[in-house]
């Protein structure tokens, strides 16, 4: 029997609360926005909601204007890739800065696939 097809979403954008590393519980929306202040602990990104693509590979990349490494390196775009752990899913794909602020500002681009499909693509603008 052929597979379904899975129906993904945005769910939200913009602002979020800071993501708990080891927690399982996704950020908080703050706001909606696609313009985001520079500053300490400003996370921001988006959810995805997966339905129906347990199983299945999402990857992910984050462009970013170029800065550098504290190796003094220019910093290539963040990919991962995880993969959808049930039939009804929510991840949170995003980031957040650290000092020096001002070479981060600019329009940061994520985008997500499904299984090789392109599935989600934001551009926020982040601002001192």
């Amino acid at each position: 029997m052929p597979r379904k097809s899975p129906i993904v979403k945005i769910e939200s954008c913009g602002l979020y609360t800071p993501l708990e590393k080891e927690g399982r519980d996704l950020p908080k929306l703050i706001r909606f926005t696609d313009d985001i202040p520079c500053g300490p602990d400003v996370e921001f990104g988006y959810i995805l909601h997966i339905r129906k693509g347990r199983g299945m590979k999402l990857t992910f990349q984050i462009d970013h204007p170029p800065f550098c490494s504290t190796q003094g390196e220019i910093e290539p775009p963040f990919n991962g890739e995880v993969y959808v752990r049930s039939s009804d899913w929510k991840f949170f794909l995003g980031d957040t800065i650290g000092e020096p602020f001002e070479d981060k500002t600019g329009e940061w681009r994520i985008r997500t696939w499904l299984d090789g499909n392109l599935v989600a693509d934001h551009t926020f603008t982040l601002f001192l």
